[in-house]
């Protein structure tokens, strides 16, 4: 079969021909259909420090899957072949504390697939059947491929009730898009979207999100009056990573604000605790996605009239995997999907 692998230290990434893999007795084989670029994949292309720490190779990529099930492990039960399925890429241990108390996410021992073990950037995978997520058979298989990323916006976004709340979202990236999507179809009063980059307000403000704001052009304590704002955000999510998007934050919540902070800085960062302690402020770190509360809320969410299609805008065969890589590192984009049928 082919996988896109990273076949040794350094940048780059090669499309080769590796066995089929035989599934465990607890494992299911399943036919890639579509696959998702995420950040995570960018910093294995280019070998950046994280991935060197993190990464050994040789190592097929990438978490971010859909695909059919062509084949169970003996025993394996609950299941059918030909059910549409992707997964949770985080593999935990099931015996530490937080796996015991049924707090899976988090599990201190987590390994990840396509960066610890071989991920699903293939024509097939094989993955523990207790990590399967099972889709209605017409679902959208673009939308099926980035339920990872998708979980990661829709845990940060449901830390906090955001029901007629005014919520700044930093990072109009597709993770952060669909973060502000998700806290809209909450019911916030105000959703603010803040970037740098026009291209990515553009495709926000296509989608719906109409309150965008270009941190390079404009401060945000210069729009209040355009939000009907005075004392400033009652909830924050951080999803850029940045830290003068932190910072600019921080002083732009209102007394008793909460933040969620999904974005990871690739740098130490410094953080007023001055004004987080004296304005009360409440900084929540997230992290993947709680296994499996989050998936259902995902689904509830789509089944419910949510739609996050418009955050995919480029499509490529998986053979023409680097311009697919280019596009999607190119800071403009929205969610990058590879084809592998």
């Amino acid at each position: 079969m082919l996988a896109l692998a990273k076949t040794r230290p350094g940048p780059g990434l090669e499309l080769i021909d590796v066995p089929t893999p035989t599934p465990s007795p607890t494992e299911v084989l399943i036919r890639v259909s579509r696959t998702g670029i995420c950040g995570t994949d960018l910093h294995i292309a280019t070998w950046d420090g994280w991935a060197e720490k993190t990464v050994t190779t040789p190592r097929i990529i990438g978490h971010e899957f859909c695909g059919h099930i062509v084949e169970l492990g003996s025993s394996v039960t609950g299941l059918e072949v030909g059910q549409f399925v992707s997964g949770e890429g985080h593999y935990v241990c099931g015996r530490c504390r937080a796996c015991l108390a049924g707090r899976r996410h988090l599990c201190r021992n987590t390994r990840g697939i396509g960066y610890h073990v071989d991920g699903a950037f293939a024509e097939y995978f094989a993955m523990p059947a207790a990590n399967v997520w099972v889709h209605p058979q017409d679902a959208d298989p673009d939308v099926a491929a980035i339920f990872d990323p998708f979980g990661n916006a829709v845990h940060a976004a449901l830390q906090f009730p955001a029901l007629a709340e005014d919520v700044l979202v930093s990072g109009a990236g597709p993770i952060g898009i669909m973060a502000a999507l998700v806290a809209k179809f909450q019911g916030a009063r105000n959703v603010v979207i803040t970037d740098l980059s026009d291209e990515r307000l553009e495709l926000a403000r296509s989608l719906g999100l109409t309150s965008t704001v270009n941190v390079g052009r404009e401060s945000l304590s210069d729009v209040y009056d355009r939000f009907s704002m005075r004392e400033g955000f009652d909830i924050g999510l951080e999803m850029s990573g940045s830290g003068v998007a932190l910072t600019t934050m921080i002083n732009n919540m209102t007394h008793g604000g909460r933040i969620a902070l999904l974005g990871t800085p690739t740098r130490e960062l410094t953080v007023d605790f001055s004004t987080i302690i004296f304005n009360m402020l409440t900084i929540q770190g997230v992290t993947g996605r709680q296994i499996f509360e989050t998936w259902y809320a995902m689904s509830s969410l789509l089944r419910s009239g949510l739609d996050i299609s418009g955050v995919i805008t480029h499509r490529f065969p998986a053979r023409e995997f680097e311009q697919a890589f280019a596009v999607a590192g190119d800071g403009r984009s929205g969610k990058v999907i590879m084809t592998w049928d």
